[in-house]
């Protein structure tokens, strides 16, 4: 005869297990659209970081280039990495933009108007 105790064990065992919770982790420098979009070419360095932060890779060897990576791992999810580097040039202007994220400048839509204010405003 099996002990009730070693019944009450394993069946709490197994609904403990169905009630396990995986969080999302996330590690580097969050970096969004919105942040990309600010950015000019010839912008001062002083202005990028205020932007995009500290990088998160400031090489010594190569102190013209910043590097903010970030990576999620969403719970039971494959994880995803985006790397933007920022190349500035000898007056510490951003000079070029690279990286696995889309960068440009959004487009904004026409407002769409009623058809009564197709015509020009009487004033």
């Amino acid at each position: 005869m099996i002990p009730k105790f070693f019944i009450v064990y394993v069946l709490s065992i197994s609904l403990l297990s169905c009630s396990l919770h995986r969080i999302d982790i996330q590690q580097g420098n969050l970096v969004t659209q919105d942040m990309l979009d600010q950015l000019q070419l010839k912008m001062p360095a002083h202005k990028v970081r205020f932007i995009m932060g500290t990088p998160l890779v400031m090489d010594t060897f190569h102190q013209n280039r910043w590097d903010y990576i970030y990576i999620i791992q969403p719970a039971y999810k494959k994880a995803q990495q985006r790397h933007i580097t920022l190349l500035f040039d000898e007056n510490q202007k951003l000079k070029k933009i690279e990286g696995n994220v889309k960068i440009g400048k959004r487009k904004l839509p026409k407002p769409s108007l009623p058809d009564e204010f197709d015509e020009e405003p009487i004033l």
